[in-house]
């Protein structure tokens, strides 16, 4: 009998059991995490390159739809035909705000959102854009810890740049 506790043949397989369901859901996070990261990643150089369009408007659309079509298809990618995929973001997706900035004489900034409006005599004025674009992603295999809601997690990315 004490032959039989002094034999260790097999011990590596249990010690594995134990073991390999941490190392799977480990990898699995990282795999996850990874993928929201990549996500993350296209949502900032949609916005970027979106903003980098400002000046290439045409007169068939406004700047706002210009960024906004341009930061869609960003994100998206173009079909083989030239045109716009449609997921995995749309237009409801992208925001572009103006922002009016006026700056007294003393630096105390004063941000409008009345793009339009001008700043008093004394004050300088700098007008900005942005794209804003949301999205959410929802992970393949979803943790109910760390304000995980069922929902998926919010991502967003913001470019913008001073017009005048």
């Amino acid at each position: 009998m004490k032959k039989l506790f002094r034999n260790e043949r097999g011990a590596a397989i249990i010690e594995l059991a134990l073991i390999a369901p941490i190392f799977a859901l480990m990898a699995i996070g990282v795999v996850d995490m990874s993928n929201a990261y990549s996500r993350k990643l296209a949502l900032e150089q949609g916005a970027q390159r979106a903003i980098e369009k400002i000046m290439q408007t045409t007169g068939d659309d406004t700047v706002e739809g210009t960024l906004t079509t341009e930061a869609v298809c960003q994100v998206n990618g173009m079909n083989t035909d030239g045109t716009c995929k449609t997921s995995p973001i749309t237009a409801a997706n992208v925001t572009v705000t103006d922002t009016l900035e006026c700056v007294d004489t003393d630096g105390t900034i004063h941000a409008m959102s009345d793009f339009d409006s001008n700043c008093a005599a004394t004050q300088r004025e700098s007008r900005y854009i942005s794209v804003r674009l949301t999205d959410t992603y929802v992970p393949m295999f979803p943790i109910h810890f760390s304000g995980y809601s069922g929902g998926g997690y919010a991502l967003s990315a913001t470019a913008g740049m001073r017009t005048q």
